[in-house]
């Protein structure tokens, strides 16, 4: 039995020995914990039948209880412990006392990784893999329709049916995303969301500690991260501090009465996001921002309760040290308190100094964006220890900028403009640059289905100084209308299900057409990979002339490469003349285009044919 099953299954023993004194304890959480972490502190929520009323203690000094916290709720108890710093891993007897009657339960404090403080996170170096698991692949149909779930698989469902994409289905095709070239993957959550429809998306969570058993279990998921870092992947977590479903258990006896914002009731967000950033935004707009629900299956937790944040903030790094993550993306991320955020960054970082997480905050207003960084002197005086946000503003940016006509300052121009707002970003190459996501229409429909531009974006996406994501079926060319569709930009994986006329992870049944754009993002994504100048170097570019845009990568820690990107948009061919770029392009140099294998003179004049992009590979 896995450890995890293990550890499980003594709580369980645990909670029905209580059972059997007439104590009904129905949770505690986190369902362990860890030795040798930064901060001592550990929050334990208990919940059962009158529990409120037990006391507590500790049978081991390596787990002493500092005091507990009891709260509206009779049935919560909130137990403030501290793991002493030389503490072994053991189970640690808690003795709880309710009504005269003591029964004593295991509380696991395990040992972690080696080197788990120090842990790297995703970073320039890497290509990011987002995936919806319910589209995937369905690699264990017996889990389609689990036992307590209310939603049931329906693949003829085709916009918000759950169509048995499972976390089997991305273990057996991880060779497929390794070839591809990718180096992280981020699926949607995985976490239970068992809400009556809608529920694939994941992120409506009705227990934060448990996986979905229509996606697999704990320990899959977990042996997911395993097999992946096997193949050089590592796994980031899709977080979700702001919302959780209408169907979570809280929802039927919250500890508090202010634990869900607006007193438990609907009342949306006016989505205003730069109300927590302006100098003149009225606190009424503010709070409506992060104090209203998306929607109203939805609930908004109220992260300004200290105990709610405790057990976000803890949930976030249970994940971390149980999955051995390599990263977190943070959804919605500026709906969240920002004092919430301010102390949740801060904690993870802490405990991980070389981790990752990245934001979304879906503005294309780039000071916006550059607020919620880590290194930004916000004149609110919000400080934020977040390495990492999603670049909106450059997505938004090079989209329109492929398909708007060459007349200043739209076109490239606007897509060149655009970096000048690095200067707000105090770490501009780990802000994580998508072509696409399972939120925002289909890269292959946004640039009008033209391959040219198609390639342009993503040699864009993945030579820009950013960390780049990908989207799952870009490859493939898939499309979806230009207006939001989620269902149809989350169409199923050809080849994920039993029968599928179309196979992607084989080849079998794709177009000539989508055979060569996946093999154009393999070349791209393995060639990256071996890439310091693209990882690390520096960026300079030249101001787009006549459709054509050309910038360069180099200087790099320990590295003489230089990589030359050249696009020419026009519908004609365009000389450009090497002496324009001399200061970073040496003297009679050649490329080498990295997916073609063709030679460039770079010596003097050469030309570009119509809608080409090359990505050169420069001699000395």
């Amino acid at each position: 039995m896995a450890a995890a099953s293990k550890a499980l299954a003594a709580l369980a023993i645990g909670l029905a020995a209580l059972r059997a004194y007439g104590l009904e304890l129905e949770r505690i959480e986190p369902p362990n914990w860890w030795v040798g972490m930064k901060s001592e502190r550990l929050q334990l929520l208990v919940h059962g039948p009158g529990i409120g009323a037990a006391s507590v203690r500790s049978g081991h000094a390596d787990l002493r209880i500092a005091g507990v916290q009891r709260v509206a709720s009779p049935n919560y108890l909130f137990i403030d412990a501290r793991v002493a710093p030389h503490a072994k891993a053991r189970a640690v007897p808690l003795r709880i006392t309710l009504g005269g009657v003591t029964t004593t339960i295991a509380y696991e404090l395990r040992a972690r990784e080696p080197g788990s403080a120090q842990r790297r996170g995703f970073g320039p170096a890497d290509v990011i893999l987002n995936l919806m698991p319910d589209r995937f692949a369905n690699g264990n149909p017996a889990n389609d329709d689990a036992p307590g779930m209310v939603e049931k698989a329906n693949r003829a469902e085709t916009s918000g049916g759950r169509h048995g994409g499972d976390i089997q289905g991305l273990i057996d095709h991880l060779d497929y995303i390794q070839v591809m070239g990718y180096t992280m993957i981020w699926p949607t959550p995985l976490t239970e969301n068992n809400q009556p429809s809608y529920s694939y998306h994941g992120y409506a969570a009705t227990d934060t500690y448990r996986i979905d058993p229509r996606y697999g279990s704990n320990d899959d998921y977990r042996r997911l991260a395993q097999e992946a870092r096997r193949r050089g992947i590592g796994l980031m977590m899709d977080f979700v501090p702001n919302h959780i479903g209408s169907n979570h258990w809280w929802m039927r006896d919250p500890p508090t009465p202010d634990w869900i914002n607006n007193a438990g009731r609907f009342k949306p967000t006016n989505h205003a996001r730069t109300s927590v950033a302006d100098p003149y935004a009225s606190r009424a707009d503010e709070r409506a921002f992060t104090e209203g629900w998306f929607v109203e299956t939805m609930p908004d937790p109220n992260q300004r309760n200290p105990l709610l944040a405790a057990y976000q903030t803890q949930n976030a790094i249970w994940w971390i040290e149980f999955a051995s993550l390599a990263g977190l993306r943070i959804d919605t991320y500026g709906y969240s308190d920002k004092d919430f955020l301010a102390a949740f960054t801060r904690r993870v970082m802490q405990e991980y100094p070389q981790f990752n997480m990245v934001g979304e905050e879906w503005s294309g207003n780039p000071l916006v964006v550059a607020h919620w960084l880590r290194g930004v002197r916000n004149r609110d005086g919000h400080v934020s220890s977040m390495p990492s946000m999603m670049d909106f503003p450059l997505h938004e940016t090079l989209r329109r900028a492929l398909v708007d006509p060459e007349s200043h300052p739209s076109g490239l121009q606007s897509l060149y403009e655009a970096l000048v707002s690095d200067l707000l970003y105090p770490e501009p190459a780990n802000l994580v640059l998508f072509e696409g996501n399972h939120d925002v229409p289909r890269l292959f429909s946004a640039v009008d289905e033209d391959p040219a531009l198609f390639r342009m974006a993503l040699a864009y996406v993945l030579t820009a100084p950013r960390t780049p994501q990908l989207y799952y079926g870009t490859e493939l060319l898939m499309t979806s209308p230009k207006q939001r569709d989620d269902g149809a930009v989350r169409q199923d994986f050809p080849g994920g299900w039993p029968g599928d006329a179309v196979n992607a992870f084989t080849g079998a049944g794709l177009t000539d057409a989508q055979r060569d754009a996946q093999a154009f993002v393999r070349k791209l994504l393995n060639w990256r990979k071996t890439q310091p100048a693209v990882h690390h170097g520096r960026m300079r570019h030249f101001v787009p002339e006549d459709g054509t845009y050309a910038w360069f990568r180099f200087d790099a820690p320990k590295s003489k490469d230089r990589v030359m990107v050249v696009l020419n948009k026009a519908k004609e061919p365009r000389t450009l003349d090497a002496a324009r770029f001399r200061e970073v392009l040496p003297a009679g140099a050649s490329g080498t285009d990295v997916v073609s294998g063709q030679r460039v003179d770079l010596s003097g004049r050469f030309t570009v044919p119509p809608r080409t992009v090359w990505v050169l590979q420069v001699d000395r």
